[in-house]
């Protein structure tokens, strides 16, 4: 009985806010243009953002799995292992779940941290914090693909840059806090073995490249549908709440993007920090790095908008590069990893940790901009 009634209650309270939230947007727009503007900003990003954001997932994702199949993810494995202990306190052999998750998403580190081979390098506070390294890295090739092919490369390098020093914030807070839970035994369970892990593959070279190129391609179609649900209902919401109508002397007329500009308001509060720390000068671009949050295909879809209301150049697309790649999902990434670890009692540690490093990667990136134009380097 007492189950029923609280279910009762969500209902109501659902219900509640539901028709709360169409009465205030229908009290600007009027119900007729919300609902176009609804329809047709889904529909936009549809066509115009998921399909592209689909052919780079494709491409990268064949790219990536050649990466793989011919040996360069090992390669860089090795050139990169020198720099993980001292950076993350990471034994080297960590770098491979980094490259994995940036040639992929997040979801690729929770496979090689359940694999024994590759777990068995890691004490387990050091495999536990691969939560935090791994995600910081999720989808990092889509989003440096996507902001190159709208123009701005060193913006996208230096971001990457940036997730990288928010992934050292998020996971050294995460071990940090392991550290003090953990008891002493599991602390210090590790086992050395003396060969690295391997993913061996057989065949001709020709088949190797097809069906690598083949395989990794179908990943990144699989990727690319899987990010539609986040861009189409997410991004449509952030979109109403960002923008106004088209053109303010006509008032609204269901096209679509337009809204009432709810959070660009609340942004105007506090745009001053927002300056401070990474450089926005409109309180609408706050709406990205909030998006990627939950999903940074659904923040991506938010660039080109911003790109023709030309609010945005080469500090925006670095701190959105950075914030994006290091706050990629992890919403939903650490809850299902840290399950799957047997820990998930850390979930709450695990993301107060990367919304640390989430925020030290968007303000790296942005001072890394303010120092190059200081020296006329950009």
């Amino acid at each position: 009985m007492r189950y029923l009634n609280r279910r009762r209650i969500e209902a109501v309270v659902f219900l509640a806010l539901l028709i709360g939230f169409f009465s205030f947007m229908a009290s600007y727009m009027t119900l007729n243009h919300l609902l176009s503007s609804l329809m047709n900003t889904a529909h936009d990003l549809l066509l115009n953002t998921v399909f592209y954001i689909l052919a780079i997932t494709v491409l990268a994702g064949a790219l990536g799995k050649l990466m793989i199949e011919f040996g360069v993810v090992r390669l860089l494995e090795f050139l990169l292992a020198p720099f993980m202990k001292p950076l993350f306190n990471l034994p080297g052999v960590a770098a491979m779940g980094g490259l994995m998750t940036f040639f992929s998403d997040n979801p690729a580190i929770i496979s090689l941290a359940k694999d024994k081979n590759f777990s068995s390098y890691f004490h387990k506070y050091q495999l536990l914090s691969l939560t935090n390294f791994g995600t910081a890295f999720g989808m990092g090739l889509v989003v440096i693909t996507f902001m190159i092919g709208k123009g701005f490369f060193l913006p996208a390098i230096i971001g990457l840059i940036g997730a990288t020093i928010g992934a050292i914030f998020s996971t050294r807070i995460m071990q940090m806090f392991i550290k003090k839970i953990l008891p002493k035994e599991e602390l210090n369970f590790h086992k050395d073995l003396e060969e690295k892990i391997s993913f061996r593959s057989e065949g001709s070279t020709f088949m190797r490249a097809l069906n690598a190129t083949l395989d990794g391609g179908k990943q990144g179609v699989d990727l690319g549908i899987a990010i539609i649900p986040g861009v189409l209902i997410i991004s449509t919401l952030v979109m109403l709440l960002t923008f106004g109508p088209a053109d303010a002397s006509i008032g609204y007329q269901g096209l679509p993007y337009e809204g009432v500009p709810v959070l660009p308001k609340l942004g105007s509060y506090v745009g001053w920090l927002f300056r401070w720390l990474f450089g926005f000068k409109n309180a609408e671009l706050i709406a990205f790095p909030i998006t990627s949050l939950g999903a940074v295909g659904a923040a991506l879809s938010l660039v080109p908008k911003f790109i023709q209301e030309n609010i945005i150049g080469a500090n925006e697309i670095a701190v959105f590069t950075a914030m994006g790649m290091c706050w990629s999902g992890y919403l939903s990434t650490h809850t299902a990893m840290l399950d799957s670890l047997n820990h998930r009692e850390l979930t709450s540690r695990a993301l107060i940790s990367h919304t640390i490093g989430g925020l030290a990667a968007g303000i790296s990136a942005h001072y890394i901009i303010v120092l190059l134009s200081f020296f006329h380097l950009i």
